[in-house]
């Protein structure tokens, strides 16, 4: 195995999420923006009901997991 890849500092990405749960159901909003400026938006619906907390909490793995498909390799989650 060799050294772990190095990302330049000014390389960061940015994760805004905003994770929300209702009586008729939950979802989220995300926003990923590349180092570039470029903003990637996503809107989630979640296949069961789940309190705002949670709601909150699988909107930033999924925002995560997203990010690091967009090549992000230094993320600043908000």
């Amino acid at each position: 195995m060799g050294p772990p890849e190095e990302t330049p500092k000014d390389e960061k990405w940015l994760l805004h999420v905003d994770g929300s749960s209702t009586a008729q159901g939950s979802g989220a909003g995300i926003v990923i923006t590349s180092p570039q400026g470029e903003d990637l938006e996503f809107t989630v619906r979640f296949g069961f009901k789940a309190s705002n907390n949670e709601a909150e909490y699988e909107t930033l793995v999924a925002g995560m997991k997203m990010a690091h498909e967009a090549g992000a390799r230094h993320l600043l989650a908000y």
